[in-house]
């Protein structure tokens, strides 16, 4: 199938701290209404943009300080954010929360940040170390690459790669999970459940994202990328649009057309999906793609 590119993510020169016109290397995507929060994984930024809007999106900081310019020296020091999830309202948080979190692939990349909804709500930050170490003694290779809240529960998801195909839904209870983010418990013991992707192109196909179905299934985004390990980036042949089935059962829904490396997604108003993507080269514009899911996702 072939998405249609909406528009790149362009930002106002004045609102990047080294004065870049764009957002970067999307890696995770959530809507809420008409506003879209993007977090790229070289940037401390969550990218603010406006739904049928051509004007520049808007930076919020996450981390304070800055990255280097240099790009060897900067992938060192990102946080390395893959995931964005949207949390539901609290008491604290009445317009509901976001959740920012690091892949796990090196200790600087075990940082998480919490963000309220309500304006001028300030980054909380989370340490990650707890529940990224637990998850090592079962993935060497970490590499967290999405996050979602599913009914009753929260799920990370697992990236494989070329060198360790390894893919799998890391499933928590979310009052467990919740307690956890809120310091209000301890850290909530996972069940993870291994998926086979296949492969494209002859290359393992990895999980970039995931977005919940109303109806407990879910729908998740993974690329070919042509590397043996979470550190170093490789070529991509392709991605795809999956779905997994309330039994587990994965089904590959799309084959986009083109070499878009997809790294976000979620729902617009009308059930279809929107897409973010990521080039692997800092002076090319992330893209927000539209892909109609009607009569892919069956009953």
């Amino acid at each position: 199938m072939s998405p249609t590119l909406l528009r790149t993510l362009s930002l106002a020169p004045a609102h990047h701290p080294q004065g870049r016109v764009h957002l970067g290397a999307a890696s995770a995507l959530v809507r809420v209404d008409r506003q879209l929060y993007v977090v790229a994984d070289d940037e401390l930024h969550l990218g603010l943009f406006i739904l049928g809007d051509p004007r520049p999106g808007r930076l919020v900081q996450l981390f304070e300080g800055a990255l280097p310019a240099e790009k060897v020296t900067r992938k060192a020091a990102k946080p390395d954010l893959e995931v964005l999830a949207l949390l539901p309202a609290t008491k604290c948080c009445p317009e509901g929360m976001l959740l920012a979190l690091g892949s796990g692939s090196t200790p600087e990349r075990w940082r998480g940040v919490l963000l309220g909804l309500e304006d001028n709500a300030r980054p909380r930050q989370i340490d990650l170390a707890p529940l990224y170490q637990a998850l090592r003694q079962r993935f060497a290779d970490l590499n967290i690459e999405g996050g979602f809240r599913l009914d009753d529960e929260f799920l990370l998801l697992q990236r494989g790669n070329q060198g360790q195909a390894t893919n799998a839904a890391v499933h928590y209870s979310w009052g467990e999970f919740c307690d956890w983010l809120t310091g209000e418990g301890s850290v909530p013991i996972p069940y993870v459940q291994p998926l086979d992707l296949g492969e494209l192109a002859g290359v393992a196909l990895g999980f970039t994202d995931g977005a919940a179905l109303a109806d407990g299934r879910w729908l998740f985004s993974a690329v070919a990328e042509n590397t043996t390990d979470s550190y170093r980036d490789g070529a991509c042949l392709g991605a795809v649009i999956g779905l997994v089935e309330r039994d587990g059962r994965v089904r590959r829904l799309a084959e986009l057309d083109g070499k878009w490396k997809v790294e976000g997604i979620a729902l617009d108003e009308a059930g279809d999906l929107l897409l973010v993507t990521d080039a692997d080269d800092p002076a090319t514009a992330s893209s927000l793609l539209h892909l109609p899911l009607s009569g892919l996702l069956g009953q």
